[in-house]
């Protein structure tokens, strides 16, 4: 109902002859699809599972983040777009390896309460979380943030999460 079954990797080197905007994939949640995705002519992927609409109990976006950045491998930017509510949130999407994430909800219920200054007020509050999440773990910068940070998942699933 939401989709379009017919689309190939066929049709995005099609749009990518004929346009010269940067082409980013979203829904990406396997290597292969990373990988396919830019030999087709994508300039970038999003790791999202389209908030969980597509398939009910798939893998969850932050399980196969780290997949995809591995066969990416630097060849173009990894974003992440599946449940960033907090700045916690973006530095684990960014520990994983995204580039970039993505700001799903928040956004919409500032602008619901407060229009484009809710908008404003969301973002500062997420910027700020991240701030203080990466002074927390020991980063001074962004670029500092990675793997290093989280624990091992053998660590997480020995403790349930």
């Amino acid at each position: 109902m939401f989709s379009r079954s017919t689309l190939t990797w066929d049709d995005l080197a099609w749009l990518r002859r004929r346009t010269a905007l940067p082409i980013l994939v979203k829904g990406v949640q396997h290597p292969d699809d990373a990988r396919r995705a830019l030999d087709a002519g994508a300039d970038g992927v999003v790791v999202s599972n389209h908030g969980g609409r597509q398939v009910d109990n798939a893998v969850a976006s932050l399980d196969a983040l780290p997949g995809v950045v591995d066969a990416v491998g630097g060849r173009a930017p990894v974003l992440f777009d599946s449940g960033v509510r907090t700045g916690a949130d973006v530095f684990v999407a960014l520990a994983l390896g995204a580039d970039a994430v993505l700001l799903g909800r928040p956004w919409v219920y500032g602008l619901a309460l407060a229009g484009a200054a809710g908008v404003r007020a969301v973002v500062a509050h997420v910027l700020a979380e991240l701030d203080i999440t990466m002074a927390l773990a020991g980063a001074r910068t962004v670029a500092e943030i990675g793997p290093q940070h989280l624990a091992p998942a053998s660590d997480r699933q020995a403790a349930g999460g």
